[in-house]
């Protein structure tokens, strides 16, 4: 960790997208930063502008998926930054088709990468959160899919509902260290997650295919709108603020508020069915 440094800042995802606007937020904030990502290139060059920010940084190519390469990343970032005190496991690939349609490998490529790649990401790093000083942050990206759900996406928001449950479990458990959980819950962002997403998939697996009826009956069915689709810059606006505000829930942008609310009545109208 550099002199005059607040912490130092662990990314996944760290190369492009969220990750990347991430990783530049906390070092304008005065944090060195660990950019990780499977594209190692890409990740190098946000460890570049994190550089020109002057802050320390490093870049470290990953698999979350193998618990073996982020235990490698959690002992090489402590070595070159020092321990970390906040954790953005910034995971997430994307897998269009109507559930009839998805294969096993498509269903074992979803949960490997954004539910045990959060997991892997997590325990491989808690030991260095536990070590570091002052504040304590993880913070786990969800999706707004969690609320704002739609057809032919199923592998990829079950993968967001158990990331969701997995970080309620782990504020539980970490709260008595003073260790901060938090869920971001991203909507429609101008990113090139489609394209990372087919890169990052295993040859063995074959080739992610998305029809264009997917798309069309996933837009007809929600809100979603060429307005409503924003920049990573803009979705993490708030970050930082929330994050020292200890908030829990961290929601990005959009215009679901309504399905929120008749989604929870209709759970409590539930509940209260059983007690009759």
């Amino acid at each position: 960790m550099s002199d005059g440094s607040r912490g130092v800042v662990a990314i996944t995802g760290a190369g492009s997208g969220l990750g990347a606007a991430m990783a530049l937020a906390f070092a304008g904030a005065g944090f060195d930063i660990a950019a990780l990502d499977v594209d190692e290139p890409r990740a190098q060059e946000t460890a570049a502008s994190i550089n020109a920010l002057g802050r320390d940084s490093t870049a470290i190519g990953v698999d979350v998926a193998d618990p073996a390469s982020m235990a490698a990343a959690a002992a090489a970032v402590e070595a070159a930054l020092g321990p970390v005190s906040v954790l953005c496991a910034n995971v997430g690939v994307q897998q269009f088709g109507a559930i009839d349609r998805l294969t096993p490998a498509d269903w074992q490529w979803v949960l490997s990468v954004n539910v045990f790649g959060t997991v892997n990401t997590v325990t491989s790093f808690l030991p260095s959160i536990r070590r570091a000083g002052g504040e304590r942050h993880i913070v786990l990206t969800a999706s707004a899919a969690v609320f704002q759900v739609g057809p032919r996406l199923a592998a990829y928001t079950t993968s967001k509902h158990a990331v969701f449950g997995f970080g309620e479990t782990l504020r539980l458990e970490l709260e008595p260290e003073g260790i901060g959980v938090s869920m971001l819950f991203p909507a429609g962002m101008a990113t090139r997650h489609l394209d990372s997403s087919a890169a990052a998939r295993p040859t063995e697996l074959g080739p992610s295919i998305t029809l264009d009826e997917d798309f069309v009956a996933l837009m007809a069915s929600t809100t979603v709108t060429e307005s409503s689709v924003v920049t990573p810059d803009y979705a993490i606006r708030n970050l930082l603020a929330d994050l020292t505000a200890g908030e829990p829930y961290i929601f990005t942008h959009g215009d679901y508020r309504d399905e929120l609310v008749e989604r929870n009545e209709m759970i409590l109208k539930a509940f209260d069915r059983q007690a009759r």
